[in-house]
This record gives structure tokens, C-alpha cells and sequence, in this order.
């Protein structure tokens, strides 16, 4: 097959929405409810529903993942001048909120198993900052790519400094680790329903946390934090964070059927392994021991002298093939919104997130994706050498 004959196939995407049907249902319970404002029963449903899936007391619905950040920090007490940890190698929207409130990111790098945040370097960061008198007030642990970080020591590491961790699960709903939730072993975890998020609302995000008293404040904060009064009345800053009852109701229906996309991001993910895991130089993203991945995007390492090709070839023959893929995350680090920030590395002679962004690729994931597509996508890999 040549390049003319597949530039004119359709185009193959990474991680588009999946609608099922019942989304419709509810939308119109929704809309002949009347109900169509940030507030309503599918609203409270979707909560009730988000928490009974993840195991937390509380459930929050809200605009945006970044909205949920946003208001976990403030419960953390994070203000102007303080210092919070984040992880790396994730997308902007994990930083920004610290920004948002004035306080100063400090970025700790990955681990070769997980390529989330590396628990030794979070260790070092800690103390280091201890020393200089800038203990951080929060700590932003990202789940990449579908799969949670090293939770445990991570933890300990925290309660140990009394910095209060918020587990950004944005791309890791329906993961596990050691049985337990993706966004649930610190005080606040976040998910994000974007569009091309494992479900989707088209647009959302939702905070969850067994302190329901701190819920309930968030709450508060994100309806304009309007006092109790016959009047509009307001004694602190508040947003406008809900997530819209006719939003809810997509993602209920989507909720209903996580299980079912996760166990086809799965296949789809031990099909690449299968048809590419024998390709010199390729190297795929590894599923960490005790954790249950959601493959949300398969993504993989080239080492280009071995394989002959590099990730940009690769993205690049994807490209004539009318396929999407990107590279892996660029460390924030990285990112000239913060190039005067600290940073931590694996270790002083190497930096994972680096390396993962120089040689990483990922791969069309999308629970929609036929057995024929993704048939293509391994087809274009597999003959990359000829387009070089």
C-alpha cells in the first residue's frame, strides 16, 4: 500500500470520544426535567455515582479536571509564596493552579517503571526544601498515560513532611493500585471528563475525598461562594466551577460503561505489544507491579540507533499514513513558563522524563477503534523504514 493510497483512508485519531447511546437517555431525563443548569439531580447522581465507583466518601462535579486542582490546592491552604511539588512529565493544566494562586511549582521526574513521579526523587525534593526553610504546603502526583504512580512510598513520604497530597487522575479513571483506586490514596484526587478522556462529558473534571467537610466547602467556592441571604451576598472569592446537570447526564452514561473501555483500551494495548513487541528499539510504556492499567493511550519508547528510525519519523510516517499519534508529555521543566523553577531529576546524571519525551510516542487508543484501524496503525509501524 502506498502513501497516496492511505493519505486518503480516514483519518484514524488518538483518543476521540465514544458515545454508546445511553448518554441519551439521561440527557433527555435531563431535559424534560427541566433541569439544565449547573446544579440538578443528575448532577447529584453523577457524584453519588463517582464516588460509589471509586471507593471515596465524597464526589465533587465540576467545569474541569484544572477546576478541581484548582480548589484541592486552596483546600490544602496553598497561598502566595508558598512552594508545591508537582510531577513533570504531564500537561500543563497539572501546574497552572499553582499558579493560579501565587505559590511556586517544583517539578520532581519519573521512574523508569511507572514514568510517573520516581518516590526517590519526591524524596529528595522534600528534603531539600526542608532545608531551605520552603517545605511545600501540597504535593500533585499525575497518573500518566492511564496507569498510577508508586502510590505507597509516595504516601509515606508525604505524611512524613505533613504535605497534603492531591493525586491528579485526570488521565487514570478506572485504574488500580494494590486494589484501590487511581485518585484515591491522597486527601484530594481529581479526574477529568475532556473529550478524549477513557468517558467523557465533552467537557468536566470531578474532585473526590473522604473529607466530605472539605467537599462541601469546595462546593461552596465553586457557586460563587454565595452566603446564606435572602440576597446575593458574598464574604469570600469564589469561581464558577459546577459542571451543567445536562453534562452529568452524558456522564452517567458513559459511567456505565467504564469497565467495558477499559477492557478495550486493554486489548487494544496487548495487541500493539503483540504485533510490535518484536521490533528492535521499540519498547513499550511497562505496566507497573500491583496496579491495574487502563492503557488510556499505549505509548512507546524507540531507541533509534536499534530500530533505525527515531519518534519523529515515526510520528511522521503515522502522519502520511492519516494517523494521529503525538509524542510523550514535554516535561514541564522543560517548558518556558518554567524555566526558573526547581527541579528534580531520577538522579544527578540522568532525567527520565527527558529521555521519555526525546524518544516516546503514543500510540491511537481510543475504545473505538476497530480491529481494521488499528490494523493500520500497526501496518504503517511496521513498514516506518520505507518512508524514512
Amino acid at each position: 500500500m502506498s502513501i497516496s493510497q492511505t493519505s486518503i483512508l480516514p483519518r484514524i485519531l488518538l483518543s476521540p470520544p465514544h458515545i454508546s447511546g445511553r448518554e441519551q437517555v439521561y440527557m433527555e431525563e435531563a431535559i424534560h426535567s427541566g433541569w439544565i443548569a449547573p446544579i440538578g439531580p443528575q448532577v447529584d447522581a453523577f457524584e453519588r455515582e463517582m464516588a460509589a465507583y471509586t471507593g471515596s466518601k465524597g464526589a465533587l462535579a465540576l467545569s474541569s479536571g484544572t477546576a478541581a486542582i484548582h480548589l484541592a490546592l486552596r483546600l490544602a491552604g496553598v497561598t502566595q509564596g508558598d512552594y508545591v511539588i508537582c510531577s513533570t512529565l504531564t500537561f500543563v493544566a497539572s501546574a497552572n493552579p499553582i499558579l493560579y494562586l501565587g505559590a511556586t511549582p517544583v517539578f520532581v521526574d519519573s521512574e523508569p517503571e511507572t514514568w510517573n513521579m520516581c518516590p526517590l526523587a519526591f524524596q529528595r525534593a522534600c528534603q531539600a526544601l526542608n532545608d531551605k526553610g520552603l517545605l511545600p504546603k501540597a504535593a500533585v502526583v499525575v497518573n500518566l498515560y492511564g496507569q498510577s504512580a508508586d502510590m505507597a512510598p509516595i504516601v509515606e513520604i508525604a505524611n512524613r513532611y505533613g504535605i497534603t497530597l492531591i493525586e491528579d487522575a485526570a488521565e487514570s479513571l478506572g485504574a488500580f493500585y494494590q486494589g484501590k483506586a487511581s485518585g484515591t490514596w491522597g486527601q484530594f484526587g481529581i479526574y477529568s471528563f475532556n473529550g478524549n478522556k477513557i468517558i467523557t462529558t465533552s467537557g468536566g473534571g470531578m474532585l473526590v475525598s473522604d473529607d466530605t467537610e472539605a467537599l462541601d466547602q469546595a462546593r461552596f467556592w465553586s457557586t460563587q461562594a454565595r452566603d446564606t441571604a435572602p440576597h446575593y451576598q458574598h464574604s469570600e472569592m469564589g469561581y464558577n466551577y459546577r459542571l451543567s446537570n445536562l453534562l452529568a447526564a452524558i456522564g452517567r452514561g458513559q459511567l456505565e460503561l467504564l469497565e467495558e473501555r477499559v477492557e478495550r483500551r486493554r486489548s487494544i494495548g496487548r495487541r500493539y505489544r503483540e504485533r510490535l513487541g518484536s521490533i528492535p528499539g521499540l519498547h513499550f510504556m511497562p505496566e507497573a507491579r500491583n496496579c491495574r492499567s487502563t492503557h488510556w493511550l499505549s505509548a512507546l519508547t524507540i531507541d533509534e540507533e536499534v530500530a533505525g528510525f527515531s519518534s519523529q519519523q515515526l510520528l511522521s510516517c503515522l502522519e502520511q499514513h492519516n494517523i494521529e499519534a503525538r509524542p510523550v508529555w514535554k516535561p514541564l521543566h522543560l517548558q518556558p513558563l518554567f524555566e526558573s523553577s526547581y527541579y528534580y531529576p531520577y538522579s544527578e546524571e540522568y532525567s527520565v522524563s527527558d529521555k521519555l519525551f526525546s524518544t516516546g510516542v503514543c500510540l491511537p487508543s481510543g475504545s473505538s477503534l476497530s480491529d481494521e484501524d488499528l490494523e493500520r496503525v500497526v501496518y504503517a509501524i511496521e513498514t516506518c523504514n520505507q518512508y524514512r
